[in-house]
């Protein structure tokens, strides 16, 4: 699993790590069943605090996206409620949405870019 976190980004670093292990899933780099790397492993190759690894997968599992297990440590298992998971995104999606009509972005140009982003977690 390649994992690229930005330092100088706003955004906190477990949450870089937890969104690229999405990332992952949805381009199926990563699928269910696999073993994330141990939260040591991953933190020495990125050479961040373990803490932080430890943070970014309690997160994934709270979400549905692994399971903890003694003997296996992370793997990937997706476990969302699909009605759940409209209504989280339905949420996430209207700030976005009132950012872009803001901005005078059309709603067909929001269409264009979702379909893009939709074509490039399909090829990988």
């Amino acid at each position: 699993m390649y994992v690229e976190i930005d330092f100088n980004s706003d955004e906190a670093i477990y949450i870089q790590l937890r969104n690229q292990i999405i990332y992952g899933i949805a381009t199926s780099q990563i699928q269910e069943g696999d073993n994330l790397p141990s939260v040591r492993e991953l933190a020495d190759h990125i050479g961040i605090n373990m803490h932080t690894v430890n943070k970014a997968y309690t997160i994934l599992k709270q979400e549905g996206y692994v399971k903890l297990d003694r003997r296996k440590g992370a793997v990937i298992a997706i476990d969302i409620n699909k009605l759940q998971a409209l209504e989280e995104m339905k949420e996430s999606l209207r700030f976005i949405l009132a950012e872009a009509i803001c901005k005078n972005i059309s709603c067909k140009e929001v269409h264009e870019i979702i379909d893009q982003i939709f074509e490039e977690f399909e090829r990988g």
